[in-house]
């Protein structure tokens, strides 16, 4: 018996996280990030449905991995309950948007920013035509009027107030963001998820 022990590999931190359906959002979101994410999202979902627990700590990063992450939240069985740690901003407040208000958990030193999007396009062509700016603005327009409207139907808040809040850089404290809405409940210990 000792000997199958010993010859056993030791669980790594990352399969006891899996395990315990914990996954991590740390860092710039972008593509690379989503797919991590994705998968383990999925594989998740496929043996159980039962909760997933995601912690975030992001500054933001792609607009578009960012509706990427979101969009595979909301589309899982599995209840997922995200907590946000340290910053959760731009493209990150978007993910952490994506469950409902009671499943948003917040540490109290946590920090959050909202604002309108940004776009790096074209980036490999530093010089774009008129049309091509103009359609890059009808864009711009696009996602932030998606953006604003998530932002307003997650927190209850109306549009114009959301539309105003977004215009620059708006940032929150976790108390700040529970009396906005975007925080379901701020915690203090791991019992209390």
């Amino acid at each position: 018996m000792d000997q199958e022990k010993k010859t056993q590999p030791s669980p790594t931190v990352s399969d006891r996280l899996y395990k315990g359906r914990i996954i991590f959002i740390s860092g710039e979101i972008s593509s690379e990030s989503y797919n991590t994410f994705a998968a383990t999202l999925f594989a998740m979902d496929s043996e159980s449905n039962d909760p997933i627990t995601v912690y975030i700590n992001s500054p933001g990063g792609e607009v578009y991995s960012g509706h990427a992450f979101y969009d595979a939240i909301r589309f899982v069985k599995s209840p997922v309950t995200i907590i946000g740690n340290g910053l959760i901003a731009s493209a990150g407040a978007l993910i952490y948007l994506s469950v409902p208000k009671e499943r948003r958990l917040s540490l109290p030193n946590a920090r959050y920013m909202i604002h309108q999007p940004l776009l790096q396009m074209s980036e490999n062509s530093p010089f774009r035509t008129e049309i091509e700016i103009e359609i890059e603005a009808k864009e711009i327009a696009t996602l932030r009027k998606t953006l604003d409207s998530i932002i307003a139907e997650s927190t209850g808040k109306p549009l114009e107030e959301i539309e105003a809040a977004t215009e620059r850089d708006h940032w929150l404290s976790a108390a700040e963001a529970l009396e906005m809405g975007i925080v379901g409940r701020i915690i203090t210990n791991a019992k209390e998820i």
